[in-house]
């Protein structure tokens, strides 16, 4: 099967990557990630993606940030629960389409290997909008190996964030850290 992996980041693309591919099949990446915030933030993730790309032969298409298409899906809901759901919509049916489109198989999301996300939503959503676009949801709890991708990636000095991406996360992990207080 010819596989579209949905990448948020470097790290997380690790084990993914390497189980779809230990399964025999063939794999894209897709970098679309309009909820990272700062631009900043979202050039180094790019940046870490396209390395590890060239570092494993993986073809990766970067589609626009589109910053302004987040704002407008996430507004009115940026309550985590909600806006957390409203993201992996606003990412996955890109990537859905972009798979439907350009002739594969199915598609997935390196989402799905984070233990911080919500593993049964992003199911779901990644069934709906499949079904939608009128491709394959190639679904895979990559949750096991996110340990392991983590220590591969630090040993290889690996840009590794401390927030999700969007500026909601950040400002949530400031405010923990008790430097964020509003």
């Amino acid at each position: 099967m010819n596989i579209l992996l949905h990448i948020c980041c470097a790290p997380c693309t690790i084990f993914p990557l390497e189980d779809i591919r230990k399964e025999g099949h063939k794999a894209a990446g897709f970098f679309y990630n309009p909820n990272i915030h700062p631009y900043s933030e979202y050039i180094r993730r790019r940046d870490a993606v396209e390395k590890f790309a060239i570092e494993t032969a993986l073809n990766v298409i970067v589609s626009d940030y589109d910053v302004e298409k987040y704002f407008e899906f996430v507004i009115y809901n940026e309550a985590p629960k909600k806006r957390c759901a409203v993201c992996w919509w606003l990412r996955l049916e890109r990537a859905a389409l972009f798979a439907k489109e350009n002739g594969f198989d199915a598609f997935t999301t390196t989402l799905l290997g984070s233990p911080y996300q919500d593993n049964e939503t992003l199911k779901r959503i990644g069934e709906d909008v499949a079904e939608k676009a009128g491709i394959k949801f190639y679904y895979k709890d990559f949750r096991p190996g996110f340990s392991k991708a983590r220590e591969t990636a630090k040993s290889k000095g690996m840009y590794l964030q401390n927030y999700c991406g969007c500026i909601f996360s950040e400002m949530e992990k400031l405010e923990k850290k008790g430097s964020g207080k509003r």
